[in-house]
């Protein structure tokens, strides 16, 4: 871009708000990376212009449905709005869905609400009740009292998610004593409505390394055919099995799939899960929701550019 002695001209020469544009073009992560080299594009980066790119176009009218519409006073510039959103989900469609930001891309998150999700015999009170909970970011969670046929299943259009970007779902719950989840896998299915979809087998309860354990619980158990428990051992030594981890948030999560939002594409994107082989009355877990988010960022710029 040039030197002292006049060998081309430097960046900073430009007008400040043709600099902002630049800037814009990049990434939040970009953004800030290049605050770093001098304050003048400290102080550039700090501009409204450059954040409101960030931001997706819709961003007035879905914090304006939201039960935290005064966000946008709050806020006193636009990447102190772009930084809220990253961290603190707002409630959105009368308390139905969340909505947050990946910090690092700017892409566009959600989670449904299990109010908002379909959950077989959900309003049936001897199966499973509806409590609210101090941790939950919504009204209410659906309390699992006992079932033997476990299903759930959600939708969300996928023009609400950010485009040429690839999500993963998943099933946000807590543990309360959680039974009979231990022995059998969940089915779950992630794909658009009207498509086979992406299939792929979960386990509710467990950790990856405790397989063996389980399996000997199993055989002591007695409750299983030979031939169901040698299935059953293939399974425990699967590598496409996906199992629950603790989240930051102090809820549970298990990884239900995978899906490219693909640019210019339309439809609704379904998530399932279920359960019925097992036979046993499953009970104890808390279900806040399905979220979808974002992948990681440096995978979803490999995966993407592979994909387009």
């Amino acid at each position: 871009m040039g030197g002292e002695n006049g060998g081309g001209r430097n960046i900073l020469d430009l007008p400040e708000d043709i600099v902002a544009n630049i800037f814009s073009s990049t990434s939040p992560r970009d953004s800030c990376r290049l605050s770093t080299v001098s304050s003048r594009f400290r102080d550039l980066l700090q501009s409204d212009v450059v954040w409101s790119r960030f931001l997706p176009s819709e961003f007035q009218s879905i914090i304006s449905e939201s039960s935290d519409s005064p966000l946008l006073n709050r806020c006193s510039s636009k990447k102190q709005l772009y930084l809220s959103l990253c961290d603190n989900p707002i409630i959105i469609e009368d308390g139905r869905k969340s909505f947050a930001l990946e910090k690092v891309s700017g892409k566009k998150s959600y989670m449904i609400s299990a109010r908002d999700l379909k959950i077989a015999w959900g309003d049936t009170p001897a199966y499973w009740r509806w409590i609210s909970n101090p941790d939950s970011r919504f009204g209410e969670v659906a309390e699992l009292i006992g079932v033997c046929w476990f299903e759930i299943s959600g939708k969300i259009n996928i023009q609400l998610l950010s485009p040429a970007t690839i999500y993963e779902a998943y099933f946000v719950f807590r543990s309360i004593g959680a039974d009979r989840f231990e022995y059998h896998l969940a089915e779950v299915t992630v794909g658009l409505v009207g498509t086979e979809g992406r299939k792929l087998n979960v386990y509710l309860k467990g950790e990856r390394g405790g397989d063996r354990r389980r399996f000997q619980l199993v055989m002591r158990s007695g409750l299983f055919r030979r031939s169901r428990i040698q299935e059953l051992e293939g399974n425990f030594e699967s590598d496409e099995v996906e199992y629950p981890r603790l989240r930051e948030d102090g809820w549970i999560g298990v990884k239900l799939g995978e899906f490219f939002n693909k640019e210019g594409q339309n439809g609704e994107l379904e998530i399932s899960i279920l359960e019925v082989k097992g036979g046993f009355w499953k009970r104890g877990i808390l279900v806040q929701g399905i979220e979808i988010k974002p992948i990681n960022h440096s995978k979803q710029t490999k995966v993407t550019n592979e994909l387009l």
